[in-house]
């Protein structure tokens, strides 16, 4: 390679990626650029940028959506590092990326760890989106008692409106699809234990850790959680018999299902985009939020239909959630009745249903100008004198008469 040069690493996260740029550092030159393309986590991301900046060798930290069809056809990529090295690989990069109309999804998120800190919170709202799509699956099986041919049907008529995504795409074909061994549903043939890798979970975390309530997100990370363990399962559901149980199809229609698949999506993505907002203040990223939904627009795994109109919310009222604006205000108050009628339905007949329980209660309680949070504080004042604010007077520390 010419001087400087350009070494891009796709391996697996973790002590992989410094065993390899360790073993670089001794033949890289100043102003050799080292990129990482690969799932790391983003505060490792910061600390590798800092730590090769000191010698005087430059790092990137690039997040990468695809797949395999994004490998073939072009990933929706997502850069952090310095953005005169942004602009040195910025023509590879758009080269390679997917296209959405005339717009490349390669985009700069900002400094350091802002690339891989995207592309992990991307991966969160895809845990959850997967999540509540195999919420709605699982109640057109066990609820509904509806063919795979017909779950196909139902995937794919929700594919043609404001649902219109790659995953529920995909789902319809692979609700569609036969086993090619036993000429069975194919999902009939696939256990049902859901692996992870981490990114989602570290979305999760990093809610936790700078205090956004992304609740969709943390009960999809669970649910998978659970999955793995079917032994337990397995041995629990002996004991109190199945709980998802047979309704009629008049309790719960198609169109019930869409809307609440919709609502619940709106409401997963209000999450993530504020956990990134969140995010960037603290680690000081200046990552602009446009730009990420600009991104996922095409070659990733979250990209939709609706996520154009997410692009023009977070233009025009940056500094609010997008549950403001006024497209998803409308869409909401259509549609939010029956992710209601589904939760409430599914609780009654056992159909378990984490991640859209949650996003309905992350609406109830976004939209509740007086919570029961004085009742929290009254408690911890009670137990452990730690004071608390009044409605009637400035201040922090008062007490209660116990």
């Amino acid at each position: 390679l010419s001087e400087p040069r350009i070494i891009v690493l796709m391996i697996p996260a973790g002590p992989p990626v410094d065993l390899v740029i360790n073993s670089l550092s001794d033949i890289l030159a100043e102003d050799d650029l080292v990129i990482d393309a690969g799932n790391s986590d983003f505060h490792d991301t910061i600390r590798r940028f800092k730590e090769m900046s000191s010698t005087g060798l430059r790092f990137m930290g690039v997040g990468i959506s695809g797949g395999k069809t994004g490998a073939r056809f072009g990933p929706s990529i997502m850069v952090g590092g310095n953005h005169d090295d942004w602009l040195r690989i910025q023509p590879i990069f758009e080269a390679i990326s997917a296209k959405h109309l005339d717009d490349r999804c390669a985009y700069y998120m900002g400094q350091t760890g802002a690339g891989h800190m995207v592309k992990s919170i991307h991966n969160g709202i895809e845990y959850a989106d997967m999540q509540m799509i195999s919420e709605i699956y699982g109640i057109m099986r066990d609820g509904l008692g509806m063919t795979a041919a017909q779950i196909s049907g139902a995937f794919s008529s929700f594919n043609e409106g404001s649902l219109e995504s790659y995953l529920i795409e995909i789902s319809a074909e692979i609700s569609g699809a036969l086993d090619e061994v036993t000429g069975r549903p194919v999902l009939d043939v696939i256990q049902d234990t859901a692996g992870q890798k981490g990114t989602g979970r570290w979305a999760s975390i990093e809610a936790l850790n700078v205090g956004v309530p992304a609740t969709t997100i943390s009960a999809a990370v669970c649910a998978r959680m659970l999955s793995s363990q079917k032994y337990e399962r397995t041995k629990i559901e002996a004991i109190y018999g199945s709980a998802p149980q047979r309704v009629g199809g008049e309790l719960v229609d198609m169109e019930t299902m869409r809307k609440a698949l919709m609502a619940g999506k709106v409401l997963c993505y209000a999450q993530g985009f504020e956990l990134i907002t969140r995010v960037a203040q603290e680690h000081k990223l200046e990552v602009r939020l446009p730009d990420v939904a600009r991104v996922w627009r095409s070659g990733c795994i979250i990209r939709s239909k609706f996520l154009d109109k997410i692009v023009d919310a977070v233009e025009k009222h940056p500094n609010q959630s997008i549950l403001m604006a006024p497209h998803f205000v409308a869409l909401l108050s259509q549609c939010q009745e029956a992710l209601r009628t589904l939760v409430a339905t599914a609780l009654q007949n056992g159909w378990s249903v984490p991640a859209l329980s949650a996003a309905v209660s992350y609406f109830d309680a976004m939209r509740t100008g007086r919570s029961t949070a004085n009742m929290i504080q009254a408690q911890r004042d009670y137990f452990g004198a730690h004071g608390f604010e009044r409605v009637d007077r400035n201040g922090q520390n008062f007490h209660g008469p116990w």
